[in-house]
Protein backbone atom coordinates (compact mmCIF):
# COMPACT_ATOMS: atom_id res chain seq x y z
CA UNK A 1 0.00 0.00 0.00
CA UNK A 2 1.25 3.48 -0.88
CA UNK A 3 1.85 5.96 1.91
CA UNK A 4 -0.95 8.23 0.68
CA UNK A 5 -3.40 5.33 0.98
CA UNK A 6 -2.64 4.70 4.66
CA UNK A 7 -5.72 6.29 6.19
CA UNK A 8 -6.50 6.61 9.93
CA UNK A 9 -8.72 3.56 9.57
CA UNK A 10 -5.81 1.60 8.07
CA UNK A 11 -3.52 2.57 10.95
CA UNK A 12 -6.22 1.69 13.48
CA UNK A 13 -6.75 -1.75 11.95
CA UNK A 14 -2.99 -2.31 11.77
CA UNK A 15 -2.57 -1.32 15.42
CA UNK A 16 -5.34 -3.69 16.51
CA UNK A 17 -3.82 -6.51 14.47
CA UNK A 18 -0.38 -6.06 16.02
CA UNK A 19 -1.87 -5.73 19.49
CA UNK A 20 -3.87 -8.94 19.12
CA UNK A 21 -0.84 -10.80 17.81
CA UNK A 22 1.29 -9.62 20.72
CA UNK A 23 -1.34 -10.53 23.32
CA UNK A 24 -1.92 -13.96 21.77
CA UNK A 25 1.80 -14.70 21.81
CA UNK A 26 2.19 -13.43 25.34
CA UNK A 27 -0.79 -15.24 26.83
CA UNK A 28 0.05 -18.54 25.17
CA UNK A 29 3.52 -18.52 26.66
CA UNK A 30 2.86 -16.79 29.97
CA UNK A 31 4.39 -18.80 32.84
CA UNK A 32 2.68 -19.35 36.15
CA UNK A 33 3.69 -16.68 38.64
CA UNK A 34 5.01 -18.15 41.89
CA UNK A 35 4.71 -15.60 44.71
CA UNK A 36 7.98 -14.05 45.81
CA UNK A 37 8.02 -14.44 49.57
CA UNK A 38 8.87 -11.60 51.94
CA UNK A 39 10.86 -13.22 54.73
CA UNK A 40 10.68 -11.59 58.15
CA UNK A 41 14.47 -11.29 58.15
CA UNK A 42 14.33 -9.27 54.90
CA UNK A 43 12.23 -6.44 56.38
CA UNK A 44 14.10 -3.14 56.62
CA UNK A 45 11.40 -0.68 57.67
CA UNK A 46 7.69 -0.56 58.50
CA UNK A 47 5.41 2.45 58.28
CA UNK A 48 1.71 3.08 58.87
CA UNK A 49 0.22 5.75 56.60
CA UNK A 50 -2.90 7.38 58.09
CA UNK A 51 -6.00 7.77 55.96
CA UNK A 52 -5.76 10.80 53.70
CA UNK A 53 -2.05 11.30 54.31
CA UNK A 54 1.13 10.68 52.38
CA UNK A 55 4.55 9.13 52.84
CA UNK A 56 7.69 8.85 50.75
CA UNK A 57 10.78 6.70 50.85
CA UNK A 58 14.04 6.18 49.01
CA UNK A 59 14.01 2.68 47.56
CA UNK A 60 17.43 1.54 46.30
CA UNK A 61 17.71 -0.84 43.36
CA UNK A 62 17.01 -4.39 44.52
CA UNK A 63 14.80 -3.45 47.45
CA UNK A 64 11.03 -3.82 47.36
CA UNK A 65 8.10 -1.89 48.80
CA UNK A 66 5.00 -3.75 49.99
CA UNK A 67 1.78 -1.76 50.34
CA UNK A 68 -0.76 -3.57 52.51
CA UNK A 69 -4.37 -2.48 52.11
CA UNK A 70 -5.20 -3.41 55.67
CA UNK A 71 -8.85 -2.36 55.66
CA UNK A 72 -9.67 -2.62 51.97
CA UNK A 73 -9.43 1.04 50.94
CA UNK A 74 -10.64 1.79 47.41
CA UNK A 75 -7.36 3.00 45.97
CA UNK A 76 -3.82 3.89 47.05
CA UNK A 77 -1.87 6.11 44.65
CA UNK A 78 1.86 5.92 43.95
CA UNK A 79 4.22 8.31 42.19
CA UNK A 80 7.78 7.29 41.26
CA UNK A 81 10.93 9.22 40.35
CA UNK A 82 14.51 8.23 39.60
CA UNK A 83 16.17 9.14 42.91
CA UNK A 84 19.42 10.00 41.12
CA UNK A 85 17.74 12.31 38.60
CA UNK A 86 14.24 13.58 39.40
CA UNK A 87 13.70 14.67 35.79
CA UNK A 88 13.13 10.97 35.01
CA UNK A 89 9.82 9.76 36.39
CA UNK A 90 7.00 7.27 35.90
CA UNK A 91 5.31 7.50 32.52
CA UNK A 92 1.83 6.00 32.36
CA UNK A 93 1.52 6.33 28.58
CA UNK A 94 4.71 4.42 27.81
CA UNK A 95 3.96 1.81 30.47
CA UNK A 96 0.61 1.06 28.82
CA UNK A 97 1.72 1.40 25.21
CA UNK A 98 4.90 -0.66 25.43
CA UNK A 99 3.17 -3.56 27.18
CA UNK A 100 -0.07 -3.40 25.16
CA UNK A 101 -2.23 -3.36 28.27
CA UNK A 102 -3.75 -1.25 31.03
CA UNK A 103 -3.84 -4.32 33.29
CA UNK A 104 -0.76 -3.63 35.41
CA UNK A 105 -0.39 -6.48 37.87
CA UNK A 106 2.08 -9.27 38.73
CA UNK A 107 4.70 -9.63 36.01
CA UNK A 108 4.34 -6.14 34.58
CA UNK A 109 6.86 -3.32 34.86
CA UNK A 110 6.58 0.45 35.28
CA UNK A 111 8.47 2.45 32.65
CA UNK A 112 10.04 5.86 32.96
CA UNK A 113 9.78 8.60 30.35
CA UNK A 114 13.27 7.57 29.17
CA UNK A 115 12.35 4.01 28.24
CA UNK A 116 13.89 2.47 31.34
CA UNK A 117 12.26 0.20 33.93
CA UNK A 118 11.72 1.96 37.22
CA UNK A 119 10.00 -0.86 39.08
CA UNK A 120 8.58 -4.35 38.65
CA UNK A 121 5.30 -5.57 40.11
CA UNK A 122 6.48 -8.84 41.66
CA UNK A 123 3.35 -9.59 43.72
CA UNK A 124 -0.22 -8.30 43.53
CA UNK A 125 -2.91 -10.11 45.50
CA UNK A 126 -5.65 -7.75 44.30
CA UNK A 127 -4.82 -7.86 40.60
CA UNK A 128 -6.35 -4.49 39.72
CA UNK A 129 -4.84 -1.04 39.34
CA UNK A 130 -5.58 2.14 37.40
CA UNK A 131 -3.11 4.44 35.72
CA UNK A 132 -5.51 6.19 33.32
CA UNK A 133 -7.51 8.53 35.55
CA UNK A 134 -4.91 9.74 38.00
CA UNK A 135 -5.45 10.32 41.69
CA UNK A 136 -8.01 12.40 43.55
CA UNK A 137 -8.07 16.21 43.35
CA UNK A 138 -9.89 19.03 45.16
CA UNK A 139 -12.42 18.97 42.33
CA UNK A 140 -13.07 15.22 42.63
CA UNK A 141 -13.45 15.56 46.41
CA UNK A 142 -15.92 18.40 45.94
CA UNK A 143 -17.92 16.23 43.53
CA UNK A 144 -17.76 13.05 45.63
CA UNK A 145 -17.91 14.41 49.17
CA UNK A 146 -19.01 18.02 48.84
CA UNK A 147 -15.75 19.36 50.26
CA UNK A 148 -12.83 20.50 48.10
CA UNK A 149 -10.73 21.06 51.23
CA UNK A 150 -10.31 17.37 52.01
CA UNK A 151 -6.90 15.81 51.52
CA UNK A 152 -6.27 14.52 48.02
CA UNK A 153 -3.64 12.75 45.98
CA UNK A 154 -2.72 15.65 43.70
CA UNK A 155 -1.82 17.89 46.61
CA UNK A 156 -0.19 15.06 48.56
CA UNK A 157 2.17 14.33 45.67
CA UNK A 158 2.91 18.03 45.27
CA UNK A 159 3.82 18.27 48.95
CA UNK A 160 6.20 15.32 48.61
CA UNK A 161 7.74 16.85 45.49
CA UNK A 162 8.33 20.12 47.32
CA UNK A 163 10.10 18.34 50.16
CA UNK A 164 12.52 16.89 47.60
CA UNK A 165 13.27 20.20 45.86
CA UNK A 166 10.90 19.60 42.98
CA UNK A 167 8.15 21.82 41.58
CA UNK A 168 4.53 21.21 40.59
CA UNK A 169 5.52 20.40 37.01
CA UNK A 170 7.60 17.50 38.32
CA UNK A 171 4.41 15.77 39.48
CA UNK A 172 3.02 13.84 36.54
CA UNK A 173 0.99 10.65 36.27
CA UNK A 174 0.56 8.21 39.12
CA UNK A 175 -0.70 4.66 39.41
CA UNK A 176 -3.51 3.75 41.81
CA UNK A 177 -3.38 0.22 43.18
CA UNK A 178 -6.40 -1.61 44.61
CA UNK A 179 -8.57 0.06 41.97
CA UNK A 180 -10.65 -1.80 39.38
CA UNK A 181 -11.62 0.55 36.55
CA UNK A 182 -13.38 -0.47 33.32
CA UNK A 183 -13.18 1.63 30.16
CA UNK A 184 -16.55 1.89 28.45
CA UNK A 185 -17.26 1.96 24.71
CA UNK A 186 -17.81 5.72 24.80
CA UNK A 187 -14.42 6.30 26.47
CA UNK A 188 -15.79 6.88 29.96
CA UNK A 189 -14.59 5.04 33.05
CA UNK A 190 -16.56 2.94 35.52
CA UNK A 191 -15.61 1.56 38.92
CA UNK A 192 -16.06 -2.21 39.28
CA UNK A 193 -17.03 -3.20 42.82
CA UNK A 194 -16.17 -6.37 44.71
CA UNK A 195 -12.52 -6.86 43.79
CA UNK A 196 -10.77 -4.93 46.57
CA UNK A 197 -10.42 -6.88 49.81
CA UNK A 198 -8.96 -6.10 53.25
CA UNK A 199 -5.41 -7.42 53.47
CA UNK A 200 -4.65 -7.12 49.76
CA UNK A 201 -1.04 -6.19 49.04
CA UNK A 202 1.24 -5.25 46.18
CA UNK A 203 5.05 -5.50 45.99
CA UNK A 204 7.11 -3.13 43.84
CA UNK A 205 10.75 -4.11 43.28
CA UNK A 206 13.06 -1.18 42.49
CA UNK A 207 14.99 -1.65 39.24
CA UNK A 208 16.65 1.75 39.69
CA UNK A 209 17.29 3.87 42.76
CA UNK A 210 13.83 5.33 43.36
CA UNK A 211 11.96 7.99 45.23
CA UNK A 212 8.51 6.53 45.85
CA UNK A 213 5.56 8.64 46.99
CA UNK A 214 2.41 7.08 48.44
CA UNK A 215 -0.93 8.86 48.85
CA UNK A 216 -3.55 7.11 50.96
CA UNK A 217 -6.63 8.75 49.43
CA UNK A 218 -9.63 7.13 47.70
CA UNK A 219 -9.68 6.78 43.92
CA UNK A 220 -11.81 9.54 42.34
CA UNK A 221 -14.33 6.96 41.07
CA UNK A 222 -14.45 4.94 44.29
CA UNK A 223 -18.00 4.34 45.56
CA UNK A 224 -17.18 5.66 49.06
CA UNK A 225 -20.08 7.67 50.47
CA UNK A 226 -17.89 9.50 52.98
CA UNK A 227 -14.24 10.48 53.07
CA UNK A 228 -12.90 8.01 55.62
CA UNK A 229 -9.87 6.09 54.29
CA UNK A 230 -8.34 3.77 56.88
CA UNK A 231 -4.60 3.51 57.55
CA UNK A 232 -2.47 1.32 55.30
CA UNK A 233 0.89 -0.31 55.98
CA UNK A 234 4.08 0.10 53.97
CA UNK A 235 6.99 -2.30 54.33
CA UNK A 236 10.40 -1.77 52.75
CA UNK A 237 12.24 -5.06 52.33
CA UNK A 238 15.19 -6.64 50.58
CA UNK A 239 13.96 -8.58 47.58
CA UNK A 240 15.70 -11.89 46.81
CA UNK A 241 18.32 -12.15 44.10
CA UNK A 242 16.85 -12.04 40.62
CA UNK A 243 16.80 -15.35 38.76
CA UNK A 244 17.35 -15.88 35.04
CA UNK A 245 13.67 -16.75 34.54
CA UNK A 246 12.37 -13.79 36.56
CA UNK A 247 8.77 -13.23 35.44
CA UNK A 248 8.97 -9.44 35.17
CA UNK A 249 12.17 -9.54 33.14
CA UNK A 250 10.90 -12.18 30.72
CA UNK A 251 7.18 -11.41 30.50
CA UNK A 252 7.37 -9.72 27.08
CA UNK A 253 9.85 -8.41 24.55
CA UNK A 254 9.17 -4.81 25.53
CA UNK A 255 10.11 -5.52 29.13
CA UNK A 256 13.32 -7.22 28.01
CA UNK A 257 14.28 -4.16 25.98
CA UNK A 258 13.45 -1.91 28.93
CA UNK A 259 15.89 -3.83 31.11
CA UNK A 260 18.50 -3.67 28.36
CA UNK A 261 18.22 0.12 28.64
CA UNK A 262 18.28 0.06 32.45
CA UNK A 263 20.89 -2.48 33.55
CA UNK A 264 23.96 -0.79 31.97
CA UNK A 265 23.48 2.14 34.38
CA UNK A 266 24.33 -0.21 37.24
CA UNK A 267 26.92 -2.45 35.57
Amino acid sequence: MQIDQQTPEWYRARYNQLRDQALLKENSARPAAAPIEMAESSILHRETIPGGWYWSTLLPRGQALRLINTSGNNGVSVGIWNADDHSERYNAGDTIKLQWTTCLTTGRVLFSDMGRVLASIINDSCGFSDTLMGGSTPQSNAHNFGNAGLRNTRNNLRLIAGKHDMAQHDVTSCISFFSHISTQADGSFRWIEGDVQPGDYVDLRAEMNLLVAVSNCPHPLAPDKAFAPAPIDAVRWQAPAIKADDLCRTFCEEARRGFENTDPLFA
